[in-house]
């Protein structure tokens, strides 16, 4: 993998007109880092700045874990909130899952592709039906003990997966996570939503859509939060469907929404591509 961090940053709007941008570059540049990527975006209503920069780490004379202080400066010169990532870094992964595979199987195959630059240190689910996809994979697997007692699942994941995991993916996993596990891991789990939200949020979206007769169905991808389908979008995606369309119809054509737009998120996320601010994000793709 390509040796180069990752700059992630907002600032107010009077701060970007007044030097904001040069400034940082400036700094990597001044600490002979040669820049390979910028995109900005600015969101007018809320009158806020936001870039992605990357630079080549091949020269840069800051050490990484001194970074933060040598930019703390410009930083606070000009009110910037920021997140810094390493390129090279593999995240540690891990995928809850329930009786629907087909969004797994989508994970883990780029994962074996190396679509998905992660490394998955376990499926967990409250169904066996996972379990010979895991094997294939050679990922491990754990069937959770107590797979109808919420709290009890969610104190047997947080004791399986440690606070330090770097992301969790929810592929398909059709349980409500309380507050206090979502809190363990703000920002660091991505769902699958099997409907165009805001849209018929909660259970069976698909069959709320074949009652209001839309003539379109989605899937989205959003970050998990307390609030149940409210997290910040990352991805969403569309088909049309008509009158003729059963429900089994429209299932079976969200399926291949769910899994694309899934995992467009996780790639994403994993390529530190999202910012996340006031629940919404900007994607640089």
């Amino acid at each position: 993998m390509k040796k180069s961090a990752v700059l992630l940053l907002s600032t107010p709007m009077p701060y970007a007109c007044k030097g904001a941008v040069a400034a940082v570059s400036q700094f990597l540049i001044e600490h002979h880092g040669s820049i390979l990527h910028s995109d900005d975006h600015l969101d007018s209503g809320r009158d806020l700045f936001l870039s992605r920069l990357e630079w080549d780490l091949d020269g840069f004379d800051i050490p990484i874990s001194d970074f933060e202080q040598g930019f703390k400066p410009v930083a606070e010169r000009f009110q910037i909130n920021y997140h810094l990532a390493l390129a090279d870094v593999r995240p540690k992964c891990a995928i809850l899952v329930s009786a629907y595979c087909h969004c797994l199987a989508d994970l883990l195959y780029r994962h074996g592709t190396g679509e998905l630059p992660c490394d998955i240190v376990m499926i967990i689910g409250n169904h066996e039906a996972a379990k010979p996809m895991a094997d294939f994979h050679h990922v491990p697997f754990q069937l959770l003990t107590h797979p109808t007692d919420k709290r009890a699942s969610e104190r047997e994941m947080l004791d399986l997966l440690g606070p330090d995991l770097d992301l969790i993916v929810l592929a398909r996993y059709m349980q409500i996570l309380g507050p206090d596990f979502v809190a363990q891991y703000l920002l660091r789990m991505i769902n699958i939503h099997h409907s165009f939200l805001p849209a018929f949020i909660g259970a069976k979206p698909y069959h709320q859509a074949f009652e209001r007769g839309v003539k379109l169905i989605g899937a989205t991808s959003h970050y998990v939060t307390a609030g149940l389908d409210e997290g910040p979008i990352i991805e969403q995606d569309v088909v049309r469907i008509s009158h003729r369309d059963s429900v089994e119809d429209m299932v079976r054509k969200g399926r291949d929404l769910e899994k694309v737009v899934l995992s467009r998120a996780v790639r994403w996320h994993l390529e530190n591509r999202v910012l996340v601010y006031q629940n919404k994000t900007v994607v640089f793709v």
